[in-house]
């Protein structure tokens, strides 16, 4: 029997993906749980481990403190990384670099593109399913479309069962997560919850959101670990302490996990176990009552805190509740050693409250909540970046282990995949914190970058730095070169100069480094380093975009590529440096270069791309099997997820005379003579294919 060309790929597709799943079942004792617990807006200073116990320690009552005990054990019994940052300083995009992992300077969703769609690729939650894992998205999702941003947008194309989540649970769009009563909606006039594709908002009388999510998160947890045998992966995405600041309608249940704390009942208009009483209206008694030197003179009466600040207390301690509840199910499960928690925030504080007056305004100096920086949200300065960041794993992770390690949000995709026992794909940005956590070697850099426009100031506190206060935003970058962070804000010259910081010494940002044309080698590198590591993009253009990207200066070069082979079978193009390699060479030309030979079908091919002059090049690809291809570490072309064969890719970048690193990552499971094809073409010349004498190492 003759095979059409469509069969044998349906049966290609079959049997690697046979294989794969029997590699994945072998591994599944192993696989840990996943849980990502993403809370909205909650600083770094808001955490006791980090900050507050600090400030109860000092006992300055002019400064006063909150509490997080759910959240000190689960430090205590696990990691806190100190030097972890959020990709942006506002919500979608720091959950799009998140959930993609992608820096800001490739995820599609940057600035202020709330609601706008996540692009179809690689995510955190179709990389796990592909690993084995069954997926859920609870709470704040916020990246499923727009008409705003798409002719489609209105569709949710990108909704989280669209992007690898097997189920979600709570609110779409961004707005909706302005109300944690999504039925009563007591201060905005949004709060919308979907179960997959179906409204539920009707039965939800007196819900407070965060109860809500907990609730559900804890009853997908127990039915998914008695009824699967695979592990899960869940995004428990909070919408607190994010303003509006209302309050729950009771006490927390006492106790947790299976019989205890928070419960889904599922009964239409009493669906937890908290959804009764007066919504808005339980504060905590630890501050309820609490009284503060409100003007720094001991002599004088000490005043109650503002009811706003009472409101904030609440929330953050409502949600440290929660993660005991969670770690509580855990043990009850008898799934606690083997199963990885994160805790962390999407932004820096902020200073929105939407309560009404006579409410007093919301302002993070209350409690500081950005800790021993300067910044908020939507600021790049560390008190906009820097998040809390703690993680839970009894089985890999060692007890009191802290780490100064720098990271980023979008490391925790290839750390995600490691866990699971696979390479990440090629196009991401990240690196596993792997190492970092389990304090192993191997632990690589992390690729610290961001860049952000928006309106407004930085505010005028004085707890910051004078330099720092009052700062015209508009066009940012920020990135982060060993100890040294440089920062530049209301970007109108591009070729202005970074601030530079010795971020570990002088957290407040408040000695330039680089005043007085001082440190000309980093400001250099740095300079050549952010367009290096970022592609424009039409709905967020900079003022940098059309400069030329920098080449780099070597000494001694030989001709043609060096060329390493690898095994295996992956669900996707693979970031093939952290694999063990098969083969190593080099060839002199890459059409001519044997991969029948070498009987292997992923490879990678890196060098240097020779750029005869400064210019325009607009490059053209297109291969038969998958590949990704990255200039210094911009992604020239991805096509891999959902890539059809031959077809052409085009791509355009402003590039220096030189030399230009280059890595092509291929898979070339025929085994063809020449499985792509790359050429390009400036100043309107007629495109060519790269000359082979182009190539260097």
């Amino acid at each position: 029997m003759k095979l059409t060309p469509l069969a044998l790929f349906v049966l290609s597709v079959f049997f690697v993906q046979l294989g794969y799943c029997q590699k994945t079942k072998q591994k599944n004792e192993e696989q840990p749980n996943i849980i990502f617990i993403l809370t909205d807006d909650l600083g770094y200073g808001d955490l006791g481990v980090l900050y507050q116990n600090e400030r109860k320690k000092n006992n300055d009552r002019s400064k006063p403190w909150a509490f997080t005990p759910h959240l000190d054990t689960m430090a205590n019994e696990g990691a806190v990384m100190l030097q972890h940052y959020s990709a942006a300083p506002v919500c979608a995009p720091s959950r799009a670099s998140l959930l993609s992992g992608l820096s800001q300077g490739h995820a599609n969703v940057r600035n202020n593109q709330f609601d706008k769609a996540l692009a179809d690729n690689h995510t955190l939650a179709n990389t796990l399913q592909k690993a084995g894992y069954t997926t859920a998205a609870i709470g704040k999702w916020g990246l499923q479309g727009d008409k705003r941003w798409s002719e489609n947008g209105a569709s949710w194309p990108a909704r989280p069962t669209n992007r690898g989540f097997d189920y979600f649970y709570g609110y779409m769009t961004h707005v909706d997560g302005h109300e944690h009563y999504p039925k009563e909606r007591l201060y905005r006039n949004h709060g919308q919850v979907w179960e997959n594709d179906t409204d539920v908002t009707e039965a939800l009388d007196k819900c407070f959101t965060g109860d809500l999510w907990t609730a559900k998160a804890k009853q997908w947890i127990t039915n998914t670990v008695k009824n699967n045998e695979k592990p899960f992966f869940m995004f428990l995405a909070y919408d607190t302490p994010h303003a509006v600041l209302e309050l729950p309608t009771q006490a927390y249940p006492k106790g947790g996990g299976l019989k205890g704390g928070v419960q889904w009942l599922g009964t239409p208009g009493h669906m937890i176990n908290t959804a009764s009483g007066q919504p808005d209206s339980w504060m905590h008694p630890d501050y309820a009552n609490a009284i503060y030197d409100h003007d720094t003179n001991t002599t004088t009466a000490e005043v109650p805190w503002p009811n706003t600040y009472k409101r904030y207390a609440t929330s953050v301690r409502r949600i440290d509740d929660a993660v005991g509840d969670i770690l509580q199910l855990l043990k009850d499960l008898n799934i606690d050693d083997n199963t990885l928690v994160v805790f962390t925030s999407d932004n820096g504080p902020s200073q929105e409250s939407y309560l009404p007056k006579p409410y007093v305004p919301n302002h993070p100096t209350f409690f500081d909540s950005y800790g021993p920086f300067d910044g908020i949200k939507r600021d790049v300065l560390e008190g906009g970046l820097r998040m809390p960041l703690v993680v839970r794993w009894p089985k890999k992770i060692a007890k009191n282990t802290v780490s100064n390690t720098p990271s980023i949000s979008y490391d925790w995709l290839p750390t995600f995949m490691e866990a699971a026992g696979l390479p990440a794909p090629a196009n991401s940005d990240g690196v596993s914190l792997l190492p970092t956590l389990t304090n192993s070697k191997g632990q690589k850099d992390s690729k610290i970058y961001v860049e952000y426009s928006v309106g407004g100031k930085t505010p005028n506190y004085s707890a910051f730095n004078e330099n720092n206060r009052n700062r015209s935003r508009k066009e940012m970058q920020m990135i982060r070169v060993d100890d040294y962070v440089g920062i530049r804000y209301n970007i109108e010259d591009v070729n202005a100069d970074f601030e530079i910081y010795d971020i570990k010494n002088d957290t407040h940002q408040a000695n330039n480094l680089a005043a007085n044309n001082a440190m000309p080698e980093l400001q250099s590198t740095m300079k050549a380093r952010i367009l290096q590591m970022r592609r424009t993009n039409i709905s967020a253009k900079r003022p940098y975009d059309n400069l030329a990207i920098p080449s780099v200066a070597l000494k001694k070069i030989k001709k043609g590529l060096r060329w390493t082979s690898y095994a295996g079978v992956y669900p996707w193009l693979p970031n093939l440096e952290v694999l063990n390699p098969s083969k190593k060479g080099k060839t002199k030309n890459v059409n001519t270069f044997n991969y029948t030979k070498q009987q292997q079908d992923l490879y990678l091919f890196e060098g240097y791309l020779e750029v005869p002059k400064e210019g325009t090049y607009t490059f053209s690809f297109s291969t038969s099997g998958k590949a990704v291809i990255k200039l210094h570490d911009a992604i020239l072309v991805d096509a891999d997820y959902n890539y059809q064969a031959n077809t052409v890719k085009t791509e355009t970048m402003v590039l220096q005379k030189g030399l230009h690193p280059i890595r092509i990552y291929l898979h070339n499971a025929n085994r063809d003579a020449i499985p792509f094809k790359l050429e390009w073409k400036t100043n309107n010349i007629t495109r060519s294919s790269i000359p082979q004498s182009a190539f260097y190492h």
